[in-house]
């Protein structure tokens, strides 16, 4: 295996088992990590289309729809007309969201600083630069080539 591919395969376990690692102590808490993910999206977001919700969360419209409705039966987001085109509705999270996310913020934080803690000042900056590189190399892999 090349050293890029050692990488890329150590970066994903890591990520892919502080996700598993997080939906089960959410789960053990009678929360859902899906759920939480949507709610700080909005809360950090704002208001937005269920079509940019599932495109940022790269999910079929159709699964972004029912998880919409699920919270919104449970008055955690609203939907609104939105007032440039009646025809579109945003979905916005509401005060019981927030406190939702209030409730289960404490165990995302301590995974992140579990995980991150590990690491000093000095190289939480030099990985906060290399991701940041890596993210752009990331965007002009994604741009439009020419023909």
């Amino acid at each position: 295996m090349s050293a890029p591919d050692h990488l890329a395969s150590s970066l994903f376990s890591v990520f892919l088992r502080m996700h598993r690692l997080m939906n089960r102590r959410m789960a053990d808490q009678g929360a859902s990590l899906a759920r939480t993910k949507l709610l700080l999206f909005l809360e950090r977001r704002g208001p937005a289309r269920a079509a940019d919700i599932a495109e940022f969360f790269d999910n079929a419209p159709r699964t972004v729809t029912e998880a919409i409705d699920g919270l919104e039966r449970d008055g955690l987001v609203v939907r609104t007309a939105d007032a440039r085109d009646r025809r579109v509705k945003q979905v916005s999270i509401t005060d019981e969201g927030r406190r939702v996310i209030g409730e289960t913020e404490p165990l995302r934080q301590d995974l992140i600083h579990g995980v991150f803690g590990v690491l000093d000042a000095e190289e939480r900056v030099r990985m906060g630069d290399m991701l940041g590189r890596m993210a752009a190399a990331l965007d002009a892999q994604e741009a439009p080539r020419p023909d």
